[in-house]
């Protein structure tokens, strides 16, 4: 598949479809509050501290029961604590913790957009006909282990860097891609939100200012010590959403990195997709603009 900036439209109809049958997705300003608050100032990475022009969280309060009451949140939850952040130091992996990654796909493949994606990609012949053929396919693209440096043990895996985040010597935030992560990690005052970030119009990005109701926002934060200049994710969207979107980018293209613009609901992104190996290196989506003005 070509990478390019054009509309990719069969791909934007398949995330519509899978978009639309979220039934798990929160509602903005029902089951979770954001407050964007305003710019943030300049940083580079690596920077310890920047401007805060975020006085206050950027997640006022999410609806928690719900999150624990439904099961691919519950058991996405429970992953977010399985890893050593840091880059170069060797994962070890417990049993209690491979049953763990089992319960999550068991629970994302139960659902109606995971089984869309199935559909899709054995249509591409990109996947097993058998779920638990292709439950394994999903184990090896994001919970394998491999070393993100050729010297070091394996200390990372696709799950690990996109949805918990990592970090490497201590100055530079690897990552961190999923709202619930970075909404716990707020809670516990382990994240420092500093802004939201306005990209630059020579580009053709996003320059509008995001308000409440946006669920897919660039950020920049501060944790562990270090500041990521610009971050960007997705809010309030499903983890079986998220993982669905980008193992479909994933499959589609052997190149080492893959850069899809598709349309989904108003947003119109460029989904993001590094290839390490058989695994993912890391993907995330970049807003390029909004069908409400930009």
């Amino acid at each position: 598949m070509a990478s390019g900036k054009a509309l990719n439209h069969e791909l934007s109809k398949l995330f519509n479809e899978m978009w639309n049958v979220d039934v798990n997705r929160l509602t903005p300003g029902k089951d979770y509050t954001i407050d964007v608050q305003r710019k943030a100032g300049p940083a580079q990475q690596g920077d310890s501290a920047v401007q805060d022009s975020a006085a206050r969280h950027l997640f006022q309060n999410v609806n928690e029961d719900y999150l624990k009451s439904i099961k691919t949140f519950a058991t996405f939850i429970s992953l977010l604590d399985n890893y050593e952040t840091s880059t170069g130091v060797a994962e070890v992996v417990t049993p209690e913790e491979i049953a763990e990654n089992n319960h999550f796909l068991d629970a994302v493949l139960a659902t109606q957009v995971m089984r869309m994606t199935h559909e899709y990609l054995l249509k591409k012949s990109l996947a097993k006909p058998n779920l638990v053929d292709f439950k394994h396919q999903l184990y090896d693209i994001w919970f394998q282990l491999y070393a993100r440096k050729e010297r070091d043990r394996p200390d990372s895996c696709g799950f690990e860097h996109v949805f918990v985040g990592e970090t490497r010597h201590g100055k530079q935030i690897l990552g961190l891609h999923n709202w619930v992560q970075f909404y716990l990690q707020e809670k516990y005052s382990q994240i420092d939100y500093k802004g939201y970030v306005a990209r630059k119009n020579k580009t053709r990005l996003s320059t509008r200012t995001p308000d409440h109701d946006d669920q897919v926002l660039s950020i920049q934060f501060s944790w562990k010590g270090s500041v990521k200049p610009i971050g960007s994710t997705f809010t309030g969207v499903s983890p079986e959403f998220e993982s669905a979107l980008y193992t479909v980018i994933f499959l589609l293209d052997k190149e080492k990195v893959t850069r899809e613009t598709v349309k989904i609901d108003e947003y119109e992104l460029q989904i993001v997709v590094w290839r390490h190996g058989h695994h993912t290196g890391t993907a995330y989506p970049v807003l390029l603009r909004t069908s409400s003005g930009d």
